[in-house]
């Protein structure tokens, strides 16, 4: 008996192919999705902590940097030809038009953050070394099951070659960041 043939043939989605999908509303208008190195993967849904540290973050960043940066809310940035992640946020340059004409592009890209409880695997396995491969600068894991926060530095290939832990009580070193401490992402 022959072995059932284990070659399973896999097409990448370009990120203009992928506009194409939603304009031709062939994905459903309230898919949680983001394209990831050509695959539509689906978001998970979240949960009352991940969106209550997103709210809270937000608005700490806003206060802090709100006059020199846009704070992105799980708005898509542009990786390349094949990724269009959606992070919880993105801090990004100022542009006058809010990035209306098109999405950010990596040299855009402050640093990015990934608020995670049930998708610490996927942000750390799959999306960090795109965010690395993209030559983002920095990017922050908040891990709510550890209540640590994870922050990436120095992008080299498909990996960040400085990882800092913070706890809770933790003052950050972040570059834009510096008098923020960590536990006041966190709920009281």
């Amino acid at each position: 008996m022959a072995a059932a043939s284990t070659n399973i043939q896999r097409f990448k989605f370009s990120t203009e192919a992928y506009h194409q999908l939603g304009e031709y509303g062939l994905l459903p208008i309230d898919a949680r999705v983001e394209l990831l190195d050509g695959e539509i993967v689906e978001m998970s849904p979240i949960n009352s902590p991940h969106s209550g540290t997103i709210n809270r973050l937000q608005k700490i960043l806003e206060k802090l940097l709100g006059k020199t940066h846009i704070i992105a809310n799980q708005n898509p940035i542009q990786l390349g030809k094949y990724s269009e992640p959606e992070p919880d946020l993105a801090v990004l340059l100022w542009r006058d038009d809010f990035y209306f004409d098109k999405h950010p592009v990596p040299k855009e890209v402050a640093f990015l953050v990934e608020v995670a409880d049930s998708t610490l695997e996927k942000d750390r396995e799959f999306k960090l070394p795109l965010y690395a491969q993209a030559n983002i600068p920095e990017v922050w894991i908040v891990n709510l099951k550890a209540k640590q926060l994870e922050v990436y530095t120095l992008p080299v290939e498909a990996t960040y070659s400085q990882t800092k832990v913070y706890q809770v009580g933790d003052l950050l070193e972040g570059t834009l960041v510096p008098t923020l401490k960590f536990d006041q992402i966190l709920p009281k």
